[in-house]
């Protein structure tokens, strides 16, 4: 039986988790995925984001936070080799968990419209895609 420690994530896992983030297919990453910008973003959502740990390797992240209305996933991230043994379902519910103990009773993430088995995982998940909103972004 394979042993997987879940945890909350630290800044310290921030390197083996960005490796892990630059392998994962649809996954995209931008300067907001610098250690500073990681580093705050904990800071700013504590108990929020998990990481999976096996035999002393980070197999699987997911970042969550929240605005004080909704909460949102990202970065949910688990190593090719280690799929469909329900580590990203337990990381997701960790991060839920979280959220709702601050009192959020929403959550949203975004996933490219080119990632299909992203799409599809979510969709297993039970997660309703929304097709009644646009998003729109600004760099600041």
């Amino acid at each position: 039986m394979t042993d997987f420690i879940f945890r909350e994530m630290l800044i310290e896992d921030y390197l083996k988790a960005f490796e892990l983030w630059q392998r994962t297919e649809g996954m995209a990453l931008s300067l907001a995925d610098s250690r500073e910008n990681i580093n705050r973003f904990l800071e700013r959502n504590e108990r929020l984001s998990f990481v999976c740990i096996n035999d002393g390797n980070l197999i699987g992240t997911v970042l969550a936070g929240h605005d004080g209305r909704r909460g949102y996933i990202y970065h949910l991230a688990v190593d090719k080799e280690f799929r469909k043994k329900a580590i990203a379902r337990e990381l997701i519910k960790k991060s839920i968990e979280g959220l709702r103990n601050y009192g959020i009773e929403k959550c949203h993430l975004f996933v490219l419209n080119t990632n299909v088995s992203g799409e599809d995982f979510w969709a297993h998940e039970g997660w309703a895609k929304r097709d009644d909103i646009i998003v729109f972004s600004s760099d600041i």
